[in-house]
Formats: C-alpha cells, sequence, structure tokens
C-alpha cells in the first residue's frame, strides 16, 4: 500500500524544526529512523498531514558519557551505533546487552534511540529499560527544554508525556553501579520479533549476597512497561533460594493482568512471565558470582 497525502519538511537546524512542529503541531510527525512510522504509513494506520524529516540535524546522534558518570544518547543515534559503542559496554552492560534483541541488524541500522522510545510500543525493550534504570528525557520545544522521568515518561499504550510541539532531543543513563546484578530476557515467535512476554531486572547485593534492592519491569504484558511492585518488595533482604524463587514466579503471575490477543493469550503471558522473571534473577545472580 501507499501512504496518504502528505507534505514533507528536512529541516536543517533544530530551531527550524521546532518552528514548524510549533506550526503544525498535532497533524506533524517526526521521521527519524522510520522503522516504525513508515510501515503505519504505508498501511494507513497513521496519516499524518506533515512529515517532519530530522535527519538532517547535527549534534543528535551523541553517544557520550555525563558528568556524573552516566551515558547521554542523542535522539538521533542509530541502535547499531549503540550496540558497537565500546563506551556503551563499559558504562552500561545492561543496555549493551539489550541492544541486539532490537529487530534485525537492518532495522538497527536505521533505527534510532529516540525513535523507539518515544514510540512507545509496550513490547519493545527500550522503554522497558529506561523504566528500570531510571533515565531522563529532554524534550524540546520553541522557547524552551524540559526534563521528564521515565516513570513519567509512559502514560499508556503508544502514549507519552510528548506535547505536540517537542521533539525528545536526548536521553539520559543514570550512573551504572559497579557489582549490580542485572538480565533482560523475553520470549518471541521468531528472533528479532517483538517480545510476547519479556522482562528486565538488576539488583543490587551486599556482601552475603542478599538482596539489598531490587527492579523488575516486564514488557508485552501491559499497555506500558510494568514494575512488579510486590515481587520487588518480596526479594528485598532476602537471600535467593529455591522457595524464593517459587515465590517469585507466583507473584509476577499473580500481578500482571495482560490482555490477550492473536500472538498469545492472557493466561500464556501470565504463566510465561513469571518463569521469566525467576529465571532472569537466576541468571542476574550467576552473572554476579562470576564476576
Amino acid at each position: 500500500m501507499k501512504p496518504a497525502i502528505f507534505e514533507y519538511f528536512a529541516p536543517a537546524t533544530l530551531d527550524e524544526t521546532l518552528g514548524l512542529l510549533h506550526e503544525h503541531g498535532d497533524d506533524a510527525r517526526i521521521l527519524a529512523g522510520g522503522q516504525s512510522l513508515m510501515p503505519l504509513m504505508n498501511l494507513r494506520l497513521a496519516r499524518p498531514k506533515v512529515v517532519i524529516d530530522i535527519n538532517r540535524l547535527s549534534g543528535l546522534d551523541k553517544i557520550a558519557a555525563t558528568a556524573e558518570g552516566g551515558l547521554a544518547i542523542g535522539a538521533l543515534a542509530r541502535h547499531r551505533a549503540v550496540e558497537r559503542s565500546p563506551l556503551v559496554r563499559e558504562q552500561n552492560p545492561l543496555l549493551a546487552s539489550a541492544m541486539p534483541l532490537i529487530g534485525h541488524f537492518q532495522i538497527r541500522n536505521r533505527g534510532t534511540m529516540g525513535g523507539s522510545l518515544a514510540h512507545a510500543d509496550p513490547a519493545a525493550e527500550l522503554p522497558a529499560l529506561a523504566v528500570l534504570l531510571g533515565c531522563e528525557f529532554s524534550l524540546a520545544r520553541k522557547g524552551g527544554t524540559r526534563v521528564v522521568p521515565a516513570a513519567d515518561f509512559y502514560l499508556g499504550y503508544m502514549a507519552t508525556a510528548i506535547e505536540p510541539a517537542e521533539l525528545v532531543t536526548e536521553v539520559r543513563f543514570p550512573s551504572w553501579r559497579r557489582g549490580s546484578a542485572w538480565a533482560i530476557d523475553e520470549i518471541c515467535r521468531r528472533k528479532g520479533d517483538f517480545a510476547l512476554v519479556g522482562v528486565a531486572l538488576r539488583a543490587e547485593l551486599d556482601g552475603g549476597a542478599n538482596i539489598q534492592d531490587v527492579a523488575i519491569v516486564m514488557f508485552g504484558v501491559s499497555g506500558k512497561p510494568q514494575r512488579v511492585a510486590s515481587a520487588e518488595a518480596m526479594l528485598k533482604g532476602c537471600r535467593v533460594d529455591p522457595e524464593v524463587l517459587r515465590e517469585l514466579d507466583r507473584r509476577v503471575a499473580e500481578e500482571l493482568e495482560p490482555g490477550s490477543d492473536v500472538h498469545a493469550s492472557a493466561e500464556y503471558r501470565k504463566e510465561v512471565g513469571g518463569v521469566l522473571a525467576r529465571r532472569a534473577l537466576q541468571s542476574a545472580l550467576a552473572r554476579s558470582e562470576k564476576r
């Protein structure tokens, strides 16, 4: 199929881009990698009157360390560049491990960090990581910029806190705590597909291998990345043993309220969600012991 008629702009500067967004508002869509937008337009599931191509903007593809020891990644940084970055591998091993899970390498060659995060597909890896790690989004508009934490950024199914005249310019990952135990896992119909169910986990351990703090985010099971609070609360202060793992599995499955679709039933997602969370914790602890 072909997209509906639209007006195309290719601004050369950020100010020009923000001016166009201010002028066209809800009628405009940003084109970065195009890996999500173009299929939706070709199927006429999205019919923007205006497409603003930001690929000519300079300075939005950076991958840099912050003064606090975290990462600042520009909205136009390609997935493949992040995947291959030595700085990312050094500063955030969880993010580095997640990048190869995103689509196929052809998609990662064009797909952008800002585009994937702003698209907010609930089955995607990057939104889940943003919530898990406590990222911050820089949103620019004509006349100013504001910063939105990931916890407030995702509102619902493909809905975010981005206002019509705003553009994501950068996402900031906080400094990585050395010694953290972490894992990311997902179940897909085929390698590179969106997750039917996925989990991202990070835990802080004391010297006795007891869990001091933990965060667990499920994806593919709700309209947005979902923290599983009861499971997290249960794990804090625990030394993990088979009984704790069984209880984690049960609590995650109990807390999830996924929907059914053509790909998987709600019952399947609940059961698999619990199993994945248990496996993720086991994997994270095993990785921590090897260091």
